[in-house]
């Protein structure tokens, strides 16, 4: 078996491919109308309307996850959420320096879905004065890539 991607059911399927061109600094593919999707190495975002889903009575509801987060390896944390210039109501966490070295900042997309973005542990030492004592999150769970764990 082999991991395809993780689709995201969404009413708002021309706000959130805008949000994630943003991100991922690329062109979503549209093969159809209803369906957008990024490739790169290592996984595929899907972006789906609900009308994909249709056939499944509603076991799929836009804009109600709470339990599961997108994460991006991004080269300057910092400046990719300053480029996104979410509101501030859709900040989860601002940038900052985990205690186990990853930089990471937490937002939020248009459907509420949280989305990290993080860079492994920085050798610059010019860096650990941006140390944060935050205990919003928890360390990288076992064989993770190195993103951050939000812990309640």
């Amino acid at each position: 078996m082999s991991f395809a991607s993780i689709r995201i059911v969404t009413d708002d399927l021309d706000g959130l491919v805008a949000f994630y061109e943003q991100v991922t600094g690329q062109q979503a593919e549209r093969p159809a109308p209803v369906f957008a999707q990024f490739s790169g190495p290592g996984a595929n975002l899907a972006i789906a309307s609900t009308a994909t889903v249709a056939m499944l009575g509603g076991a799929l509801v836009p804009a109600t996850n709470r339990s599961v987060f997108i994460e991006f390896e991004v080269a300057d944390v910092d400046r990719a959420v300053a480029d996104l210039q979410v509101e501030s109501e859709d900040v989860v966490l601002e940038p900052a320096t985990m205690p186990w070295g990853n930089r990471s900042a937490l937002v939020r997309d248009p459907d509420g879905n949280v989305v990290n973005l993080f860079s492994g542990p920085a050798t610059d030492p010019a860096r650990s004065d941006r140390t944060s004592g935050s205990s919003h999150a928890a360390p990288a769970s076992p064989g993770h890539d190195g993103g951050t764990d939000v812990a309640g």
